[in-house]
């Protein structure tokens, strides 16, 4: 997706930890280890309704500010890899790409056909409010 940022700007509101509820559909995101700023930190997210809802820890596996950042999910439920890159677009402009590789116990995949098109509208919708996030975003730390 293209953003309206430098790609400093966009990392620096994509790692904005505890902020990404503002833009990510029904999550809280916190730093449960480490300083949320390499390798080996650890990230805890809920994303649900109250207190239904599914809880995703997971491990930052590569940081390369302002490019890349890859976490391992390592919870009981969602378990797999995710991450984002940000590659420069021209004139002000980036490009945030945000992927996820699940590998879900055998329940879950039973039930993904059901519940994927709900997933993938949530992604889609918590990328375009990205897109707005990171055009006002000042907080955060600047390719930390």
């Amino acid at each position: 997706m293209s953003v309206p940022r430098e790609p400093e700007a966009v990392w620096a509101a994509a790692t904005d930890w505890t902020r990404q509820g503002e833009w990510m559909t029904g999550t809280r995101v916190w730093v449960t280890g480490g300083g949320g700023d390499g390798p080996g930190s650890e990230l805890a997210a809920f994303t649900g309704l109250g207190s239904l809802g599914v809880l995703d820890t997971m491990r930052i596996e590569v940081w390369r500010p302002p490019s890349e950042c890859a976490v391992r999910h390592t919870g009981n439920l969602v378990r797999g890899t995710g991450g984002f890159t940000v590659e420069p677009a021209g004139a002000g402009r980036s490009r945030f790409v945000w992927w996820e590789r699940f590998e879900f116990p055998t329940v879950l995949a039973v039930a993904w056909p059901l519940v994927a098109p709900a997933v993938v509208w949530g992604l889609r919708r918590s990328l375009r409010s990205f897109a707005v996030f990171c055009r006002d975003h000042e907080g955060g730390q600047e390719a930390r």
